[in-house]
């Protein structure tokens, strides 16, 4: 993992494989431990994969709550990542394909 600043960057962080890109100079542990569970759903189904499943699973959740907020927090992957980037040894003892469970919980905001 490769923690790369760029002042420019929309959100404050972004998991590219291997790279997590930051908007700010010191990012907080939450932040980084978000990225790292997309690193780790990208290791798992591949770059390409997971981007696809990503931009589609955005546009059903754009369908379905007709919001671009509620569309993004409510991607499996980033449910994943939102509900666990507090726990700090998550990844230490995560399942591979966690993220599949995140499909179907209820709406986080709802």
């Amino acid at each position: 993992m490769f923690v790369i600043r760029i002042s420019s960057l929309g959100p404050d962080g972004m998991a590219l494989f291997p790279f997590i890109l930051v908007k700010h100079p010191k990012p907080g542990p939450a932040l980084l431990n978000h990225e790292r569970i997309h690193l780790r759903q990208q290791a798992e189904l591949g770059i390409i994969p997971f981007y696809l499943w990503y931009f589609i699973e955005y546009l059903i959740r754009r369908l379905q709550y007709r919001h671009h907020y509620w569309a993004y927090r409510n991607i499996s992957f980033e449910r994943e990542a939102f509900a666990n980037e507090h726990d700090l040894q998550y990844l230490q003892s995560r399942r591979w394909w966690s993220f599949w469970s995140y499909l179907t919980k209820n709406n986080p905001l709802e």
